[in-house]
């Protein structure tokens, strides 16, 4: 917003609220900002954005992170959203596959997979079938873990183990990324390794980061606040997509896998940690 022009605190107001991955919080803390009469609602993942719809049909909102709007039920369509809601999307078609596709090129002959997803974030519950037919269209036996409470988190460690999964997937999901560092850490304790959605398990040994570039996702979104706040109107604002993406490897957490990186993935790599 500062390169559009907005300084906070002199031409802009900004204020915040978290769930903490806690996404029965939400429709609160949604109904705390309409209550604010503030001008426009921004808000990232799909429970977020269904938070903020309910909450208002006035004021304007702008999503980033949410996967499936339309699928979601957000908005109708991506070129005429409609109402007061547009924003970015992080939906591509063929994503799912693609991170199926890097663990298979990471461990070759890689057959059972573990996904976790959360049954309590629609973008989750959405996901899993394309999930399934990727898996299935590559020959991979796909295992879905539901978690949605800290309780979850060691059952799903223990179901992973029990099916002898060889890899497994971590898609974003706020409450996933809040445990973070346990489910990393479970990867080289069982030596399963596993690709995630988010870059905040890079910073804690993820080995695999596969993702829409999340800074470009946050100027576009800029952008759409800035024509807002100048008098555009939402309904006007085609959703937009992922035009980056990012992949991260962390070799360090490769060499405690015992894998070798193929020199093809590394070349296409954004970022290597060593």
């Amino acid at each position: 917003m500062r390169e559009l022009g907005w300084v906070e605190g002199q031409t802009l107001v900004v204020e915040r609220r978290s769930a903490e991955g806690h996404y029965e919080r939400l429709p609160a803390l949604a109904a705390e900002l309409v209550r604010l009469n503030v001008d426009v609602i921004v808000t990232v993942s799909t429970p977020g954005a269904l938070a903020a719809k309910h909450a208002t049909h006035t004021i304007p909102i702008v999503f980033t992170s949410v996967a499936d709007p339309i699928g979601a039920g957000v908005i109708p369509s991506l070129g005429r959203p409609g109402g007061n809601i547009t924003g970015v999307t992080t939906i591509a078609a063929d994503f799912d596959q693609k991170r199926l596709e890097l663990l298979m090129e990471v461990v070759p002959g890689v057959t059972r997979v573990a996904s976790l997803w959360n049954p309590a974030n629609p973008a989750s519950v959405l996901a899993l079938p394309r999930m399934q037919a990727a898996a299935q269209a590559l020959g991979v036996h796909l295992q879905p873990v539901g978690v949605q409470n800290v309780h979850d988190v060691a059952t799903a460690f223990a179901a992973i183990t029990h099916e002898r999964a060889e890899a497994f997937i971590v898609p974003p999901d706020a409450f996933l990324a809040l445990h973070r560092t346990p489910i990393v850490d479970f990867a080289p304790q069982r030596h399963v390794p596993a690709i995630y959605g988010l870059p905040e398990y890079v910073e804690v040994g993820g080995l695999l980061v596969s993702m829409a570039h999340s800074p470009d996702l946050a100027r576009r979104a800029a952008v759409y606040v800035d024509k807002i706040l100048k008098g555009a109107q939402p309904a006007d604002l085609p959703v937009e997509q992922p035009m980056r993406f990012k992949l991260v490897i962390n070799l360090k957490t490769a060499t405690a896998l015992g894998l070798t990186m193929p020199p093809m993935l590394l070349f296409q790599a954004d970022e290597v940690i060593r």
